[in-house]
Formats: structure tokens, sequence, C-alpha cells
């Protein structure tokens, strides 16, 4: 990069107001929370899993394995993650396990990930 393409500012100053709006409005969030939400979809097996939890509202971990092409542990192993972490809910049906999607906020969250991607927008477009 050269001198002209400085991807920083050249002096240090900056805007109080907005500096002020903005560490207000981060105090009374709960950045950890979302932390954790994003790095356990950070993994790409279970971005995957979620992904297929948009598509179909409900699938067994059998189904899961399947999707995903693995073992029926693997799959139940990111499942319970998921639950554990509050993302996924489950419900047992005899011998078979249900999993869906916590909410309808976190689906349009996996979905604007999607649609960002499809359009290009994330790295390495």
């Amino acid at each position: 990069m050269s001198e002209k393409e400085k991807d920083s500012c050249e002096i240090y100053c900056y805007d109080e107001a907005k500096v002020r709006k903005v560490q207000h409005a981060l105090e009374g969030q709960n950045i950890h929370s979302m932390i954790k939400i994003f790095k356990v979809l950070a993994d790409e097996t279970r971005m995957m899993i979620a992904y297929a939890l948009c598509e179909e509202h409900e699938l067994c971990v059998c189904d899961v394995a399947n999707i995903i092409g693995s073992t029926m542990a693997t799959a139940s192993h990111h499942l319970r993650l998921l639950r554990n972490m509050g993302i996924a809910n489950y419900r047992k049906e005899g011998k078979l396990v249900f999993y869906s999607l916590q909410d309808e906020q976190l689906k349009q969250l996996i979905r604007l990930a999607i649609e960002q991607q499809k359009e290009g927008a994330l790295i390495g477009k």
C-alpha cells in the first residue's frame, strides 16, 4: 500500500457526541452473549446445521447427519452444543430427537448472512 492509500486517520480527532452516543448504547448491551452466538455459528458444521434448520422448521438427528454428511454422533454433538448455547430447541418423540432453531430472529440473522454471501458482500468475494 502506498503512502497515499493509508487506511487510517493521519491526525487524531473525533466526534465527541457520536462517541458518547455509541459508548452509552454499548453499556446497555450484553456483548458477551452476542459473541457466543457468532462463535458458535463460526463453525462450518454448525452453520450448515443452522442453515438446514432455517430451511426446515424441525429436523431429527438422523436427518441432520445425512444433510451434513456425518455420523449421528457428530451431528448429535453439534446439535447438543447449539441447544446448550440457547440457539436450538429439541424435543423427543419416541426414539427420535427433533431439533429446531430457538427463534425467528436467529433465523433472520442466518438468512441475512446467506443473502450477504450470495451477493458477494462478505470477505473473500
